[in-house]
């Protein structure tokens, strides 16, 4: 009797580490369209395409029915089942049915939007759980837009501290103006730009680099995505993703403005890999 309560001990702390160190993988979108190569390519990795359903979470968008409405369209016309949830306003009292139906899903799908409105609407509920739940028994994690930058656990909010108009092209280099808030935290050791050669956020990440050396600084374009899996980020669709490291942590401040040398930049095309730590 001893040894069968000793084994079956053993057994769920084996269990308990299994699900702990496991993950599935992450499909993060830089916005814009989605071409059909790179949707192709994320039924795939999510082997959706072999059965099973995708949840949509429409928290960021200021119009959530649309949001699911659309996402659902592109995913019914590859023949994939999509099932929408908004959680806006009741993220706390989610039903168990639908906590269930994330845990279970083969695909999570962040919408675009506001990524802080998404994170407001989640964060310390058991939505958030559900979807952690779902990542670490292996489902895929999929965003564009706003849905991209929770990806990571120190997130870019949008907002610059120093000039509070909006404004989705930083104008300057300058010392305390990105603006972090706390994301999902897939990513812990990388921070996500989105819509990034389109838009020219090259000055936001240049500035998130020489601030906070210890991370990677990843800005994905339009219509690209990046896969990530066992520390490798591999680049799909059309557009490009950009790299930045400080590995000597270079850092100088005169009035404000942020300078730095030996910054290293990569810029990567579909199809090309680089290491990611988690």
């Amino acid at each position: 009797m001893k040894h069968l309560k000793r084994n079956i001990l053993l057994g769920l702390c084996i269990l308990h580490s299994f699900f702990l160190n496991a993950q599935g993988k992450l499909f993060i979108i830089g916005g814009g369209k989605r071409p059909p190569e790179l949707l192709s390519r994320m039924f795939i990795e999510s082997s959706l395409d072999k059965g099973g359903y995708a949840i949509i979470l429409p928290m960021a968008s200021s119009e959530p029915d649309s949001a699911i409405f659309y996402a659902q369209k592109q995913f019914a016309e590859n023949k994939m089942k999509a099932f929408g949830y908004d959680f806006s306003k009741n993220a706390k009292n989610a039903s168990k049915s639908a906590l269930d139906s994330i845990r279970n899903a083969k695909l999570i799908y962040f919408s675009g939007g506001d990524q802080n409105k998404l994170m407001a609407s989640i964060q310390n509920t058991p939505v958030y759980e559900a979807i952690w739940a779902c990542y670490q028994q292996g489902g895929m994690i999929a965003g564009t837009s706003a849905g991209a930058a929770v990806m990571s656990k120190k997130m870019i909010t949008g907002n610059e501290k120093r000039y509070k108009e909006y404004n989705q092209t930083f104008q300057t280099i300058e010392a305390d103006n990105v603006e972090f808030g706390e994301g999902m935290g897939f990513l812990k050791k990388a921070i996500i730009d989105q819509h990034f050669l389109i838009r020219s956020r090259h000055n936001r990440l240049i500035s998130a680099v020489i601030e906070h050396p210890e991370f990677l600084c990843v800005g994905i374009d339009e219509a690209t995505a990046i896969l990530v899996y066992k520390n490798k980020a591999e680049v799909v669709g059309d557009s490009q993703v950009i790299v930045f490291e400080n590995p000597k942590k270079s850092k100088n401040v005169y009035k404000n403005k942020l300078g730095a040398t030996n910054l290293k930049v990569s810029v990567y095309t579909t199809g090309q890999k680089f290491r990611i730590e988690f």
